[in-house]
């Protein structure tokens, strides 16, 4: 399977799971928009069906958590590769050595 067809499957079987708990199916197609990756909308349908949440507003929580959790991710990531670079760089010929007088 291709990333495309993941995505697609993910996202059917996350409406199915909103569909499931009683929740309109346009529920499920914001939930896979707003999380984007296969990954997340599966994180998404196992809390679906562990805590079975009665009200929308759990489930909007929930999502928001999600999405907070993988921006972090991503910020974290981020930053490492920065620090890399900028460690590279301090270890490079390019950096000038401070014992050195110009």
């Amino acid at each position: 399977m291709n990333s495309r067809e993941d995505w697609i499957d993910a996202k059917i079987s996350l409406e199915n799971a909103v569909k499931a708990l009683g929740f309109p199916r346009e529920l499920g197609e914001v939930l896979a928009k707003n999380l984007g990756s296969p990954r997340a909308m599966e994180r998404m349908k196992a809390y679906l069906n562990y805590v079975k949440p009665k009200k929308i507003e759990l489930v909007i929580d929930e999502m928001l958590a999600i999405c907070s959790e993988i921006n972090a991710w991503k910020e974290k990531k981020e930053s490492e590769a920065a620090q890399e670079s900028y460690t590279d760089f301090l270890n490079s010929d390019l950096h000038p050595d401070e014992d050195e007088e110009y």
